[in-house]
């Protein structure tokens, strides 16, 4: 099995090559750089693994949510990537991807990973260990301000990774223990500090049965996840 993976929806950018089981990865930090360094990203593993795009089985692309910039480039890039070599695709979800990084690196067994969506908003899932170590969502994905946020599915202590976790902390924290009532000594937040974006890599993990099970698409049927479908701009004065 030969699958690519790419992700541009937060602000770094993540390319992943897995090869028979070896994983090649690339994780960048580059705000409003995606469109410059995902293509070479790309190259440059190709390259390292001796291959071209089209001996590849498949493409996986980080389908949101996220930037909405970001998304569509990953999308797109995706798209053309895989219309010129005449390869299927699959979307992963971006929060997704970040709570199977928990697994992957904190063995954690219950996350809430949540995405800073600006305008006081997180984009934000929950998930649980489920069979052959994979994350499943127990929720939705959500976008809302972290005190609008409907009452949390996990019990006890979880994960927290993501950007939304660092910029509203105590808020979140807060959440959490709403759905711990009389239990708030077990409903304990533990905070990775290294995982604030998705990776590839983990992309890659959660689309290798999918690919398996014949459930990889067509280029151009490939969607975005937006999440937040209107976004309310705030009306200048005199406009």
């Amino acid at each position: 099995m030969k699958l690519l993976a790419l992700d541009t929806s937060t602000e770094a950018c993540s390319v992943a090559l897995t090869v028979d089981g070896k994983i090649l990865t690339l994780d960048e930090v580059c705000p409003q750089q995606h469109s410059k360094r995902i293509l070479p990203m790309v190259q440059q593993l190709l390259s390292e693994a001796g291959l071209t795009l089209q001996q590849l089985d498949g493409l996986v692309f980080g389908k949101g949510p996220g930037s909405f910039t970001g998304v569509r480039i990953g999308v797109g890039v995706c798209q053309g990537l895989a219309f010129g070599a005449e390869l299927p695709v699959y979307g992963v979800s971006t929060l997704a991807a970040m709570a199977q990084a928990a697994h992957r690196l904190h063995q954690a067994h219950q996350v809430v990973s949540a995405i800073d969506a600006r305008m006081n908003e997180v984009y934000l899932a929950s998930f649980q260990l489920a069979d052959q170590g994979l994350m499943q969502a127990l929720s939705d994905e959500v976008a809302a301000k972290p005190t609008d946020l409907a009452a949390p599915v996990l019990k006890g202590a979880i994960c927290a990774v993501g950007t939304g976790w660092q910029t509203y902390p105590q808020q979140l924290e807060d959440w959490h223990k709403t759905g711990n009532s009389g239990d708030e000594d077990l409903a304990v937040v533990h905070h990775s500090p290294v995982i604030l974006y998705p990776s590839a890599q983990d992309m890659l993990s959660l689309a290798a049965i999918p690919f398996r099970q014949g459930q990889f698409i067509a280029a151009e049927l490939a969607e975005p996840t937006y999440v937040r479908d209107e976004v309310t701009w705030q009306k200048l004065p005199n406009r």
